[in-house]
């Protein structure tokens, strides 16, 4: 949609959205490039092992047809709910294109994640089915009995005692199955976002997000779908990021996407071995992984044509460095799961502005508004807000009517980020509205992880919040009150990071734990985070100048 020209604005000016009445995803992003180039290759996957398999753009149909009549002889109908419990795998891939070729929706939900959490997502949506693993399957056993609308979990690495072999009943299905006539704006996928208070909420998202995804995946990267473009992030596809950043709109452009993502930490070395093992051309980074490459030697023979990067501050040391070992500029990107895609950075077509979220990307109206909805001028500072109707945004939160409500102010999407717009039209971010925490790209809500420390019988009170991290941004620290007789100790801590991480997740859990008698509260007596932040700001600072 976005056609190429020598600055920025001229791109915009010739920008036009064009959305039609009926659309779906799989057939964008599949079907159609599997009639008109089926031996064009869709993903090259390479597992843990270093086996790498490809998949053409035609076998990609054929086998997302027999999972979506897999689905459908399970009883899925349009509408219905499917968990995707997967990590970069083809079968991430295949139950996503299933589910939509029925209009059923998708759950993607992330491999981190713990029982606790999984639970609440899946009785939330009232998810039918769920697509996992054997890693992932004990959790799922073990919540099961208290999941009533969960009526069938598949597995992709055989079967077991109440959850089925994928596989095996793939290849029994027909691979025959035309691809429904959604309306745009029908659901396609719900994608749980954390929040400050109470628990996450589900983005749900129509089909048409995938068009609206598509001017800001172009232009950061530099009018994608060049000859040899080839993706490739470490982002999990349980992640926006991961999935409507890089999976979804390279396939949109009939290109291919590497799927490569080894169990354990973000590691450099492999990470450099990918992108020259499969010729990588775009690449997808958040900060953190950015400065452990930058610790790392960059080995000879790398041809990447573009670098983007999000989910939190690029800082100017990273873009240099960008510069002068690839001779790119990395290109920032801004947006959120409710919104995505909305802001870029690209000097290639702007002047650069260091420090700078960028300039809204063609055919998004972004201003910084006050508390009201009202635009601010050049220079005031207020929320960073989006303007709809807007192709790429929400529909709204899951059953949650007063949530959908609160995120706008008239026509105005709040992020939650304040900011400030100067006289060219970049956007500068200036802080949080609320108290969410983002730690190694991830977004974290506090609520969840306060609710889960809560459950913990050591435990009377409890609060997150964000302190600063020299490479993830912000690490997750709690401040706990014990319960009376409780003795604080290093083990009692480890105890209870080990709680959170095993109901939560691996990114949620608080690396650092503080026991306090007492927590600073408001006069309606909910927990001031901000002043628990504040203070360890202050003895940060304090440590550096002594």
């Amino acid at each position: 949609m976005l056609k190429a020209a020598a600055t920025y604005d001229e791109v915009c000016r010739r920008f036009r959205w064009r959305i039609p009445t009926r659309y779906n995803i799989a057939r964008d992003v599949c079907d159609r490039h599997a009639q008109a180039t089926p031996r064009a290759i869709a993903l090259i996957h390479e597992t843990d092992d270093g086996t790498v398999r490809r998949y053409t753009f035609a076998k990609v149909r054929e086998l997302a047809g027999r999972a979506a009549n897999l689905f459908a002889a399970h009883g899925v109908e349009r509408g219905d709910r499917i968990g995707v419990l997967l990590g970069q795998t083809p079968e991430t891939l295949l139950a996503h294109l299933g589910a939509w070729k029925l209009g059923a929706v998708t759950i993607p939900m992330f491999t981190l994640f713990g029982a606790d959490a999984l639970e609440y997502r899946i009785n939330d949506a009232g998810a039918k089915v769920v697509v996992t693993d054997h890693d992932n399957w004990p959790k799922i056993a073990a919540i099961r009995d208290r999941c009533p609308t969960l009526a069938h979990v598949f597995l992709i690495d055989g079967d077991d005692v109440g959850a089925l072999d994928f596989w095996k009943l793939v290849a029994r299905a027909s691979p025959e199955r035309a691809t429904l006539r959604t309306r745009a704006d029908e659901p396609a996928f719900l994608a749980y976002t954390s929040g400050t208070t109470g628990l996450p909420k589900g983005a749900l998202h129509a089909h048409r997000t995938m068009l609206g995804h598509m001017p800001g995946f172009d232009l950061p990267h530099e009018f994608f779908g060049q000859d040899g473009d080839r993706s490739w992030s470490p982002a999990d596809w349980a992640w926006m990021g991961g999935l409507a950043d890089v999976l979804l709109p390279t396939l949109w452009h009939g290109k291919p996407v590497v799927a490569f993502r080894p169990k354990g930490r973000f590691d450099p070395e492999r990470a450099y071995a990918a992108i020259a093992k499969h010729r990588v051309r775009n690449l997808f980074m958040v900060p953190t992984m950015l400065k452990l490459m930058r610790a790392t030697p960059v080995p000879a023979g790398l041809d990447l044509r573009t670098i983007i990067s999000g989910g939190e501050a690029v800082g100017a040391e990273l873009i240099e460095w960008g510069r002068g070992q690839f001779g790119l500029a990395i290109n920032e990107i801004y947006g959120q799961t409710e919104c995505n895609l909305v802001l870029a950075h690209v000097p290639k077509l702007m002047a650069a502005k260091p420090g700078a979220l960028g300039r809204a990307t063609p055919g998004h109206r972004v201003a910084v508004v006050d508390a009201d909805g009202t635009p601010l001028p050049p220079g005031a500072e207020g929320e960073i807000a989006v303007a709809r109707p807007d192709p790429v945004m929400l529909i709204g939160y899951w059953n949650n009517p007063d949530a959908t409500r609160k995120k706008y102010a008239r026509e105005w999407l709040l992020t939650g980020d304040l900011g400030a717009m100067d006289e060219d039209g970049y956007f500068w971010f200036k802080g949080r509205a609320d108290d969410v925490i983002t730690s190694g790209g991830y977004r974290i809500g506090p609520g969840e992880i306060e609710d889960t420390l809560l459950k913990h019988p050591a435990v009377a009170v409890a609060a997150a919040v964000g302190v600063p991290d020299a490479i993830r941004t912000e690490l997750v620290k709690a401040f706990i009150v014990p319960k009376p007789g409780v003795v604080p100790t290093d083990a009692l801590a480890a105890e209870i990071q080990r709680w959170v991480r095993e109901r939560l997740a691996a990114h949620e859990y608080p690396r650092l734990i503080e026991f306090v008698t007492e927590m600073p509260m408001t006069a309606t007596g909910k927990v001031m985070r901000r002043v628990l932040r504040t203070c360890e700001i202050e003895k940060q600072n304090a440590n550096v100048r002594t």
